[in-house]
């Protein structure tokens, strides 16, 4: 049967034809979907053994897939790197470069032929060695993270290698104003001896004198069962994994000479808001950091705080998020955040904005720091803010891998897992003075550090406009350059 062809212009039109009639008979929607309650988050059973040398396990079966996700944490991290700034880190990163008999080749190889994964790192308070594999190959998986964990090589070569890297990535991030910012705004926040000051990585002087002796010593020394954690979440039971580790870590002994635990350093002091510059000549956009010590997790203001936070920069409908990217599309994104960790971390507000709406920006940031501290929320706000925090936090715990991170992460804290739904049920629970409370208690813009990093030259008038405080000029170590 012939057919005549049909163009693109007339098909364009018959499709928009017949849009417009489906249209014209569809029903007009009157009202908005409304949201149901949220389903109970329940969590799962957390069973605990421990081995006689002190490493204390912990274990939640989940029998739906035959896989098996586990993390050595062992406490401390970065806050036991005293006088040597990312000894912690680039020692953690050293792990997997070579164990036993095996390269760094053959262990990869090695974790491939298994289908599993093996993962070591460092963050400010713990060293992690993160396993994941199916369940018929994960006592092998855990045979590797033993070698890893038990007898890592730490060849000079190997160190002289990963040095060398680090020193190119630290070179590196002086060109890239986010880390640039990051790295200043801890400097200027925590004062000189705190373990928040120095970068997490160290810098290029702490970097240049990593030897292989340096890092065999701080391991042997930190490398302690009785600070470690095996947290283990998938398709075994307590038995499975206790003789396992009994089998694997059983002979892992305590050092004669552990460092030291961490102390905690005095009270940060909230100086009254100042301006620190980093010069970046050229730049099309100034990266914006605001804020200062933050909150221990353990404040009872904890549900509060959240909240608060949500609906100030935490979420992709915050008050900062809509006002900077959907309103004047000044920025891609700006938020806000609690780092939560055993030492109260920052809190930090910030954004990537274009050079010529540097000032503009800044004058929202602090206007909405004050708006929701003399305005409180609205009623549509918080119901919002407390949905996006409950459903929201209903798919972290889907999968083995979400499970162990969260158990790990509460770990690290010292909470258990049912902090978890404890904290949504307060949430549900705040009401707007408690948010209010929150901001007016939490959140001071009289006592806030601010770091840009942009073309000084184009930024700075606008900035001192503001009147928001004194304005320093620094390098991308946070040293005064002056000017």
């Amino acid at each position: 049967m012939n057919r005549t062809p049909v163009t693109g212009l007339a098909a364009a039109m018959a499709l928009a034809l017949g849009a417009t009639a489906l249209a014209a008979q569809a029903p007009a929607v009157a009202t908005r979907p409304t949201l149901g309650p949220a389903p109970r988050l329940v969590m799962p059973a957390v069973q605990k053994a421990r081995l006689p040398n002190g490493l204390a396990i912990e274990v939640v079966p989940m029998h739906e897939v035959p896989l098996v996700q586990a993390s050595l944490l062992i406490a401390g991290g970065a806050r036991l790197d005293d006088s040597h700034p990312g000894l912690a880190t680039f020692t953690a990163n050293m792990l997997d470069e070579g164990a036993g008999s095996r390269d760094a080749f053959a262990l990869a190889a090695e974790v491939a032929y298994l289908g599993a994964t093996l993962n070591t790192g460092a963050s400010w308070d713990a060293v992690t060695v993160d396993v994941g594999a199916p369940r018929r190959t994960f006592a092998a998986a855990m045979a590797l993270a033993a070698d890893v964990v038990l007898r890592p090589r730490f060849t000079a070569a190997d160190i002289a290698r990963q040095r060398g890297l680090r020193l190119a990535s630290i070179l590196q991030q002086r060109d890239q104003p986010g880390s640039v910012a990051g790295l200043v705004f801890n400097a200027m926040v925590f004062p000189a001896g705190h373990p928040y000051h120095s970068p997490l990585n160290g810098d290029s002087a702490s970097t240049a004198a990593l030897d292989s002796a340096g890092v065999r010593d701080f391991w042997r020394r930190a490398a302690d069962p009785r600070r470690a954690t095996l947290v283990v979440t998938g398709d075994v039971t307590l038995a499975e994994v206790r003789a396992l580790a009994q089998r694997l870590f059983g002979g892992w002994k305590a050092p004669a000479m552990p460092l030291p635990a961490p102390g905690t350093p005095a009270e940060v002091p909230r100086p009254a808001t100042r301006i620190i510059l980093v010069d970046k000549p050229g730049a099309a956009q100034s990266v914006i950091a605001i804020g200062g010590p933050g909150v221990s997790r353990r404040s009872p203001d904890y549900p509060a705080i959240t909240l608060m936070n949500t609906i100030l920069g935490g979420s992709f409908s915050s008050r900062l998020n809509d006002i900077l990217r959907e309103q004047k599309g000044y920025t891609y994104g700006a938020g806000s955040g609690y780092s939560w960790r055993p030492l109260p971390g920052p809190f930090n507000a910030s954004a990537q904005v274009r050079s010529n709406a540097t000032d503009s920006s800044l004058a929202i940031f602090f206007r909405e720091f004050r708006r929701i501290r003399d305005s409180g929320v609205t009623a549509t706000e918080l119901d919002r803010g407390r949905a996006y925090l409950v459903l929201g936090s209903l798919g972290d715990f889907e999968t083995t891998g979400q499970v162990a991170g969260s158990l790990a992460s509460l770990t690290i804290l010292g909470l258990p897992l049912t902090t978890i739904p404890s904290d949504l049920a307060a949430i549900q629970k705040v009401t707007a003075a408690d948010v209010q409370r929150a901001a007016r208690t939490y959140l001071d813009p009289a006592h806030f550090t601010v770091v840009i990093v942009g073309d000084i030259a184009k930024i700075r008038p606008g900035i001192e406009a503001l009147g928001l405080g004194p304005v320093e000029v620094r390098d991308y170590n946070g040293r005064e350059v002056g000017g």
